[in-house]
């Protein structure tokens, strides 16, 4: 494997990831002074936030059509000039509504990244290192929110614009994406299955293993001959024959969204204030959460081609459930020391979301779809997430205020119960196995028992 170039396309790509973080993040700095200075109320608050999160439910479902049809490559760099051009939007926002449509289309581009770049990454990379080299997509998801968190630290709140500045940001990096994503190939596989173009993919398959290059054309151009009867349309993916990578997807997605990790980004510095700290102080907490999903998260990208998908989901779930358990407690307890326990047990959230949910449900969802339909496969795994996303993340100042902070954590604590069953009973481990092999054994006619996870070959 040519390590420099294949590690350029893959980290070129998941700035999509940066941009996602940093553009979901950066709000939690300044939701509460846009809520002051247009005198929103806490639903209306809550709307504007979440109105990102809509535009991304449109994104991930809309997001499959263009990379199906105009390619993988040319789809990143119409996302990166969405990118530049809502950040600017939002920056200069005379009111309200302007500034909840630039954060709709501000979404649009992090559902549809969250489409194609983990896609992108997964079709490039040899089997081997695919789970590390697609999970840093997700690195760069919570480098973005880290660079957020920090980004709103030092900006401060001190200048009534200083909102203005901490929504521009994202600008910059941006702009580098849109630099960046034409020095990158398109999807082999994409050449191959959608286009036919043999000699190109073939170009890219020998910077990226020059030894395995044949085999790799052979299984790709066997499965497609396999799917020939199959159309690769939405029909086709909803026929039946799909529904048991569909409901993993749909399972994978759903759960990473009732932990409440959407709810903790965006609301990191409310919540910290709930437990008695200073607006200071939460601010620079917050930027405590990057720097833990950061290492924790690098962690899971050294991990998951080692131990295995199953197992940093384990560890994550058991993760999830004490640090839940244990912030609900505090909430409901008052306990005078909420201001120092929270931001600890938080601590603790985000570890076991980096090294379990945020590492491996990008490169799940990317893997368990045949080449034919991995577009649809990864639009209704995004779709399903950023659903659930914007439901938690566009309630969440509501529900804590009528219900209280400990009733919110004591129900995200409840859900992660039935994630740990959903990954000893059905969640099957993909280490190892090749796209195409995976498929032969993911797509049958009949759904397998689930009593037990899908037993899937290494090779």
């Amino acid at each position: 494997m040519n390590h420099r170039k294949v590690y350029f396309w893959s980290i070129t790509v998941a700035l999509g990831g940066f941009l996602f973080g940093l553009d979901t993040a950066v709000i939690s700095g300044c939701e509460r002074t846009i809520q002051k200075l247009w005198g929103l109320t806490d639903a209306m608050t809550g709307q504007m936030v979440a109105m990102a999160l809509y535009g991304t439910i449109a994104g991930a479902i809309f997001g499959g059509i263009p990379t199906e049809r105009i390619g993988r490559r040319n789809t990143l760099f119409w996302i990166a000039i969405i990118y530049l051009v809502s950040a600017i939007g939002c920056a200069l926002s005379p009111d309200v509504y302007t500034l909840m449509f630039f954060r709709f289309l501000g979404g649009l581009s992090v559902g549809a990244s969250s489409v194609v770049a983990p896609m992108y990454i997964t079709e490039l990379s040899p089997k081997e290192k695919r789970g590390q080299l697609t999970a840093l997509f997700q690195f760069n998801i919570v480098f973005g929110i880290l660079v957020a968190y920090l980004s709103n630290w030092l900006i401060g709140t001190a200048d009534e614009n200083a909102w203005r500045w901490m929504l521009g940001v994202v600008a910059f990096p941006s702009l580098l994406f849109v630099v960046l994503i034409p020095l990158v190939p398109e999807s082999p596989r994409w050449l191959i299955v959608k286009k036919g173009k043999v000699e190109e993919a073939r170009r890219t398959l020998e910077v990226v293993n020059p030894a395995t290059v044949i085999e790799s054309l052979a299984e790709i151009q066997a499965s497609q001959h396999n799917t020939t009867s199959s159309s690769g349309s939405l029909k086709e993916f909803f026929s039946g024959r799909y529904r048991l990578p569909i409901l993993l997807a749909f399972l994978f997605a759903f759960f990473n969204q009732v932990s409440g990790i959407n709810a903790v980004i965006y609301y990191a510095p409310r919540i910290f204030e709930d437990a008695g700290m200073a607006t200071s102080s939460a601010l620079l907490s917050s930027g405590g959460i990057g720097v833990v999903n950061l290492v924790f998260t690098m962690l899971g990208l050294a991990l998951i081609d080692r131990m295995g998908r199953r197992f940093l989901m384990y560890v994550g779930s058991i993760g999830y459930i004490i640090s839940l358990s244990l912030v609900a407690w505090v909430f409901y307890s008052n306990a005078a020391t909420g201001g120092m326990m929270v931001p600890g047990l938080l601590f603790v959230f985000i570890a076991a979301h980096a090294i379990g949910q945020g590492a491996v449900i990008w490169v799940f969802i990317s893997e368990i779809f045949p080449n034919q339909i991995r577009s649809w496969g990864n639009s209704l795994g995004s779709s399903t997430h950023w659903v659930f996303a914007a439901l938690i993340a566009g309630n969440f100042p509501w529900f804590a205020g009528k219900f209280g902070q400990a009733t919110s954590f004591a129900i995200f604590a409840f859900m992660m119960l039935f994630q740990l069953l959903f990954v000893w009973k059905m969640m099957p481990e993909t280490k190892g196995v090749s796209l195409e092999d995976l498929e032969k054994q993911m797509v049958k006619e009949d759904v397998p028992n689930t009593a037990s996870p899908v037993k899937l070959k290494s090779v």
